[in-house]
Formats: C-alpha cells, sequence, structure tokens
C-alpha cells in the first residue's frame, strides 16, 4: 500500500515522510501531534463551517421569531453586507451568534451541530462533512500508525469541533482545544446538576500565543508536529520545532483556486507582522502547495473510490 498517496512526490513529501521514519527514535509519550482545523483539515473559505452553522441558526430563529432580526448585529449579518459587518468588528458579530445558544445544556447544543453537519451543504456543492482534506486525513493515519497522539488545536469554538472531531477525524473530545465559551453551574428542578452555555467566551480567542498557553494548560504534551496555515498558528508551529529533536511544521498554503481557493491565510484577531509564508520560509518549515503538492483535495465519492 502506497504511503500518502493524494501526496505529489516532491519536498514536501520527502520531509513528511522523513519526518515519520525519524519519530520513531522518538519515545512514545512524546510522539504528538496537533492541527489546526480551519484550513488545515478543512475548507474555511468562502466563510467557516461554524459561521455557516451559526448562520442557519440565525435565520431560523429570525424566521420564528422576526424581532431576533432587527438586533443590530443580526441584521448586519443577515443583509450579506460585508462592510455592515465589518463595522461592528468579528469578536462583536462572534459573541452576538454566539448568544444565539445561551442556556443550551452541552447535549443540546452538540445535536444542534450535528444536525446542521447532516444535511447543510458546502459552497462547492458537496456535504460540509465532504469538505475535509484527504491528504491531511492520510497524514493523520500515519501517526496513528506510528502510536501519535493527534489533537486539534483550533481558533473556531471548542464545543463545535468537538461535536464532530470524533467522526470527521478519529480525534476525541478531550484532544480538541479552542475558543472556549462559559458555561453556568445550576441544578434543576428536582435538585439535579446540569450545565448551560452562556453567551461569553472564557479567555481569550485561541489563536496565536494562546494557542502555545492552552496546549500547556489543557494537554500538557508538546508537539513534535504542528500543522496550520495561518499567522494565528505560527507560535504552534515554533513551539513544535523548538525542542532538540525530530520535528515538523507544516503550513499549509492556499493557492489552488481551480480545486478550492487561492488566498493567504490570516490571523482573525490580531494583525500579523508578515505573511505567514514568508515566516515559513525564514524558518525553514515544510510548506504545502496545495496546487502542486497534493493530488486530491477532497474525499472521492464512494461510488469512485
Amino acid at each position: 500500500m502506497t504511503t500518502l498517496p493524494s501526496w505529489r512526490p516532491g519536498a514536501t513529501r520527502d520531509a513528511v515522510l522523513e519526518f515519520l521514519d525519524a519519530a520513531r527514535s522518538v519515545p512514545q509519550a512524546d510522539r504528538v501531534a496537533y492541527f489546526d482545523n480551519d484550513g488545515t483539515l478543512w475548507c474555511e473559505r468562502p466563510t467557516y463551517v461554524q459561521a455557516e452553522f451559526f448562520l442557519d441558526a440565525l435565520r431560523r430563529r429570525a424566521a420564528d421569531d422576526p424581532s431576533v432580526g432587527e438586533q443590530p448585529e443580526f441584521a448586519a449579518v443577515l443583509s450579506g453586507d460585508p462592510s455592515r459587518v465589518g463595522d461592528f468588528g468579528l469578536q462583536r458579530i462572534a459573541l452576538a451568534l454566539a448568544g444565539l445558544f445561551e442556556g443550551f445544556t452541552p447535549e443540546e447544543f452538540v445535536a444542534e451541530v450535528r444536525a446542521f453537519m447532516a444535511t447543510a451543504t458546502h459552497a462547492t456543492g458537496r456535504s460540509m462533512s465532504a469538505t475535509v482534506y484527504q491528504p491531511m486525513l492520510e497524514l493523520i493515519g500515519e501517526l496513528r500508525r506510528l502510536d501519535f497522539t493527534v489533537g486539534i488545536v483550533t481558533g473556531g469554538g471548542t464545543e463545535f469541533v468537538r461535536a464532530v472531531s470524533a467522526a470527521l477525524y478519529g480525534v476525541p473530545a478531550e484532544l480538541v482545544v479552542g475558543t472556549l465559551i462559559a458555561y453556568d453551574f445550576e441544578r434543576d428542578p428536582s435538585g439535579r446538576p446540569r450545565l448551560r452555555r452562556t453567551g461569553g467566551i472564557l479567555g481569550a480567542a485561541n489563536e496565536g500565543p494562546a494557542k502555545v498557553g492552552n496546549i500547556q494548560t489543557q494537554l500538557g504534551r508538546r508537539p513534535i508536529l504542528a500543522a496550520g496555515n495561518s499567522g494565528g498558528d505560527r507560535e504552534m508551529l515554533e513551539w513544535a520545532t523548538a525542542a532538540d529533536r525530530p520535528a515538523l511544521a507544516l503550513l499549509v498554503d492556499h493557492d489552488d483556486a481551480e480545486r478550492e481557493y487561492a488566498y493567504a491565510g490570516k490571523a482573525q484577531t490580531f494583525t500579523e507582522t508578515e505573511p505567514i509564508t514568508e515566516t515559513a520560509a525564514r524558518l525553514g518549515w515544510s510548506v504545502v502547495s496545495m496546487a502542486g503538492d497534493w493530488e486530491t483535495v477532497f474525499p472521492l465519492p464512494a461510488a469512485e473510490r
């Protein structure tokens, strides 16, 4: 069986294979790999999958209660006008949308996410679940064959990604680190304890240096492979390669307008000092050209496999 069949021969594939071979010398307890999610494991354009989930929920709420759509932040989102959304700023819009699920229990929220993923269609015409990157699934498979612990460290909502991570990537909920929603502990009328979502974020958005801090506080194990696609992943990739041991920093460059989208990956919550591809070149990271290095981007339909 060919290793990494969706990866074209070249320097990037060679670097990945060399790392996998070198990783055999690393104690199993230290074989840890963390992947960003949006733009690294699945498609993040033309909008984030999580954003589509919240937009779907907003449309349904506004249809049931038109006054919901009159809230300024929601009116801007529903208008489809990027300039109106930009007037409020991403953080304010994100908090408003998160508030749509205020009061939900964790189980209720997970059910909403999975129901959306079961029926939603991406702009490419694929199901949302079929926008994962086949080459990355193959890499995760190879890492698992070497007894790696594989986790996801994302700027997206922790609970949203946890709801789908096992089905899409085989990553259990406890190995997902993301932006955290705060919860309230309370008791139901019978006295049984329960958790309910609030509309607030616990701590900062999980991007940039926060990713490294949250890896330590929530997972406690440093990666020897880190993969990302934007400046929001820079510190995580640097952290993976800073130790004296076999390591790999892998940056996905979205340069394939024909099969996916062509754009420069950028952090969402801060301004970067240099394009992430320039950072990668300067620090010697392995850069995945989606156009040049991947024979296949998305999984083939079942009928074509």
